[in-house]
């Protein structure tokens, strides 16, 4: 029989939340419940209850989700404290067995409010019904009793310090059973503390999220195609997994001194033993010769903003007459015993994405899973932009949307959802778009991005 355990978020990443619990319960072979209300499903509330097994899930999902502050057992709610008290009276066999002996401290709290003090102590009171006897305990109780008062924002609102006191949305009660303790792992990974990273190194709290999203764990092999400095392979090691890293560019993740960044960086946290090697090549001209290798994938790919993603090949092909100069240049031996740098071109992102996830196919093991982030225009981005880069065999378990206005980017998660060896990719730009007329709205993002996002006369 389930449970009911109080879940309170931080609050970051909203649209984050619910995808990170079905992650974490997947990855320690679980499942919970979400309310049958939708109101109380809703992911932009400070607080919602889950249905859960066992206690210990509750424990699992506090401790490794980035987005929990605390997780408290479940004893009643109500719009006023009059329902919860009598929610809680319903609730008595789960309370009961902490009235003779058991130490207990108070709490009474609230989201978008303060409390004045009379009233948390006439809060504290109206619970005399449960007779609690156990010493009260300021500092280290055996339990923690907390009522938990939610308001909607008022943001914006000039309003004095206590107005609209009592006036809250709904009231929870509980027990606490587990503060957070994953949240402390974004200050350990601060971009600002890390010996190693570049302009384009990915914010703590979100690579926290993708390794959660990747299913990180101890035994699990990840690859991640577009290294460049390294952020999302910290929490991913931390995790327990090993990583393997590899991009066009060997300078980002080399940086400058010995060892290199990425390997300088990972011994700040002391797990340089888990990246397993840093390689350069252009993903559509990989050294992959079979597929199924890795458990998951995990990339941030470059979209132009900071800096543009690239592939091997020219911006303007060579003549028959240029192309004979150049292979008699490239035979002979050079002088300056310098080594031959292979010409680049831009990436376009929509083709990038459409090549990552056949890629992913290719490399993953069944119910392996390719976690990557998508720049969107907020105006025009449609559900069809997602449904449209996958393939046969693949399917998508999350999306979610961080916004910044006008565009945002969103987090996707693609499952391989058989067993099928897929053939490697062939990575054909002239194959691409010619399966639908539908433009993504990701489709040319660095242009509209240095546009403003102004729409076309």
């Amino acid at each position: 029989m389930s449970r009911r355990y109080l879940v309170v978020f931080a609050q970051a990443h909203n649209e984050f939340r619910i995808p990170e619990l079905r992650s974490i319960a997947e990855l320690h072979g679980f499942e919970f419940s979400l309310p049958s209300a939708l109101d109380d499903q809703d992911p932009n509330r400070p607080y919602m209850v889950l249905y859960v097994q066992e206690e210990e899930h509750a424990r699992i999902l506090a401790k490794r989700c980035i987005l929990i502050k605390s997780v408290y057992e479940f004893y009643g709610q109500g719009s006023s404290y009059e329902e919860l008290h009598q929610n809680n009276r319903a609730s008595r066999a789960l309370w009961s067995r902490y009235i003779l002996d058991t130490s207990f401290r108070f709490l009474v709290t609230a989201h978008n409010h303060k409390i004045p003090q009379a009233r948390q102590r006439e809060v504290v009171e109206s619970f005399s019904y449960m007779k609690l006897m156990g010493k009260i305990d300021m500092k280290s109780p055996e339990i923690i009793l907390a009522c938990l008062e939610e308001y909607t924002s008022r943001h914006g609102f000039v309003r004095s310090k206590h107005e609209g006191d009592g006036q809250f949305r709904q009231v929870y009660f509980g027990r606490l059973l587990q503060e957070g303790t994953a949240r402390s792992l974004i200050a350990k990974f601060d971009v600002k503390k890390r010996a190693y990273y570049g302009n384009t190194s990915m914010d703590s709290e979100i690579s926290l999220l993708m390794a959660n999203q990747a299913l990180a764990s101890p035994g699990k092999l990840i690859y991640d195609p577009f290294m460049g400095t390294g952020s999302t392979a910290y929490p991913t090691v931390h995790f327990g997994a090993l990583v393997f890293g590899s991009d066009i560019d060997g300078r980002q993740m080399r940086g400058k001194g010995n060892p290199p960044g990425v390997l300088r960086a990972a011994s700040q946290y002391g797990t340089v033993s888990r990246i397993l090697d840093l390689c350069t090549f252009d993903v559509t001209r990989n050294p992959w010769r079979r597929g199924a290798l890795f458990d998951a994938i995990i990339t941030d790919p470059p979209y132009g903003v900071r800096a543009g993603a690239k592939r091997l090949g020219r911006k303007k092909e060579l003549t028959p007459s240029q192309l004979a100069t150049f292979t008699e240049h490239r035979m002979s031996p050079r002088l300056d015993d310098q080594p031959y740098i292979p010409p680049t071109k831009p990436y376009e992102l929509s083709n990038l994405i459409l090549d990552l996830v056949v890629l992913a196919r290719y490399l993953l093991k069944p119910r392996g899973r390719v976690v990557f982030f998508l720049p969107t225009v907020t105006d025009e981005y449609t559900e069809i932009d997602i449904r449209q880069m996958l393939c046969e065999g693949m399917e998508v378990i999350a999306n979610s949307l961080q916004d910044f206005g006008s565009w945002g980017r969103r987090l996707v998660t693609i499952r391989k959802v058989n067993d099928i060896q897929y053939p490697p990719p062939t990575f054909l730009e002239h194959q691409k778009g010619l399966a639908t007329t539908h433009i993504p709205a990701h489709k040319g993002f660095r242009e509209k991005y240095f546009q403003g996002f102004r729409k076309e006369e």
